[in-house]
């Protein structure tokens, strides 16, 4: 214990509070069990230490460990969090909690036991909560953390600090919010910064090494990552790193199941499942018609890199200007909670509603004629004019 403590508190005073997400705001710190998952490198380290510095300091009321500390070879979660609470601790900011065994039947027992401990605990976006052994879903509280939205990506720079939009917000009102936000900053002047290394907060580190850090990142999620999915096969990774850069050559990918498993030796159906795990890993975006069931069973009808950073490092001689346009609005609108599927017509369909084409200045709006709801998502226009919107705006919602 003692020893794990001296760990805390070294990690928690080197913890910065200069700039903290919106997601902490957005989480009620009073509830019991609370659940925060992402993507490798979204800084879910970062959030809890900055709230357990902020609210406890060096308080021996709350503490901060790791799965991944060799203290939990032997000593059990279940029996450290008995001896935590018996010296005096209120609660246990736990991370990479899905690098334990049995972790959540663990923490079930914890939070039905002991009611006066508190647990926030992190995890990979790969975690299902809802199909673990137990029955943790109803008990936690879950969140996810995802990348910067590009409203972020401007604040962690200090270039400006705006107000988060809704998409009500914006096709209704853009004319006036991109005239009064244009005046005081040039949106475009930083969006192309942002595609190619905004994305992940680490960037404020370093640009010149960032993408060999993605890179790692990558590699992490599918040599470590995945192996916590029941019935992954671990011989399997050096053909997902193939599937991944044919994908990343290739987007917006509409997949040919039997060309990909042809190129890649993997079967039909473990490319389905795969791809599913792409998705839940946060390195790829599926795009399926709205009313489609999305399941380890269904094929995508477009495949997006989930964010325009990864194709710069993946990728980088295939960033075909277009392919950036449509992952940045698909990845936007989703971190922002908008369901986004593929429509009959046109390039996205939000919220089973407003029909959406990108493109750049000189897009014809002639595609979507006749239909209701369509709006066009341009690039290159600091402001647009009836359903012509600048696509950074779209950039704002989160």
């Amino acid at each position: 214990m003692e020893n794990l403590k001296i760990k805390s508190n070294l990690i928690v005073q080197q913890q910065t509070l200069d700039i903290v997400r919106p997601l902490a705001q957005k989480i009620d710190w009073n509830d019991r069990l609370i659940g925060i998952l992402g993507a490798r490198g979204t800084g879910k380290t970062t959030l809890i230490l900055q709230q357990l510095k902020s609210k406890y300091g060096l308080s021996n009321k709350a503490l901060y460990i790791t799965m991944d500390d060799i203290h939990f070879t032997t000593t059990s979660l279940a029996n450290f969090a008995v001896e935590f609470r018996q010296s005096g601790g209120e609660i246990l900011f736990i991370d990479e909690v899905h690098k334990y065994p049995n972790w959540a039947t663990e923490i079930k027992n914890i939070y039905d036991f002991y009611k006066d401990l508190k647990i926030v605990f992190t995890g990979s976006s790969i975690v299902d909560i809802s199909r673990q052994n137990v029955d943790l879903s109803r008990r936690a509280v879950q969140y996810e953390l995802t990348g910067l939205s590009y409203r972020e990506y401007l604040n962690f720079r200090g270039i400006i600090d705006l107000n988060a939009l809704s998409l009500a917000d914006i096709l209704a009102n853009h004319v006036e919010i991109a005239n009064g936000i244009a005046g005081n900053f040039r949106p475009l002047q930083y969006l192309s910064d942002y595609f190619i290394h905004g994305y992940y907060p680490f960037f404020i580190e370093n640009t010149a090494t960032y993408h060999l850090r993605l890179e790692k990142v990558v590699r992490l999620i599918i040599e470590q990552d995945l192996q916590f999915i029941a019935g992954f096969n671990p011989h399997h990774s050096r053909k997902i790193y193939q599937l991944l850069y044919i994908l990343s050559t290739n987007v917006p990918f509409k997949p040919n199941i039997t060309n990909l498993s042809e190129k890649t030796g993997i079967s039909r159906n473990m490319i389905i499942e795969y791809l599913h795990y792409l998705d839940n890993a946060r390195l790829i975006n599926s795009l399926t018609a709205a009313g489609k069931s999305i399941s380890t069973l269904q094929k995508p009808d477009k495949i997006f890199l989930e964010n325009t950073n990864l194709l710069f490092a993946i990728s980088p001689t295939n960033t075909d200007k277009g392919s950036l346009r449509e992952a940045f609005f698909m990845n936007q609108l989703k971190n922002a909670g908008y369901e986004v599927n593929a429509p009959l017509k046109g390039d996205f369909y939000v919220d089973n509603k407003y029909t959406f084409e990108i493109g750049g200045k000189n897009k014809s709006t002639k595609q979507l004629n006749g239909i209701e709801h369509a709006f066009y998502a341009i690039d290159d226009i600091e402001a647009g004019i009836g359903n012509k919107i600048p696509l950074w705006l779209f950039g704002l919602l989160a």
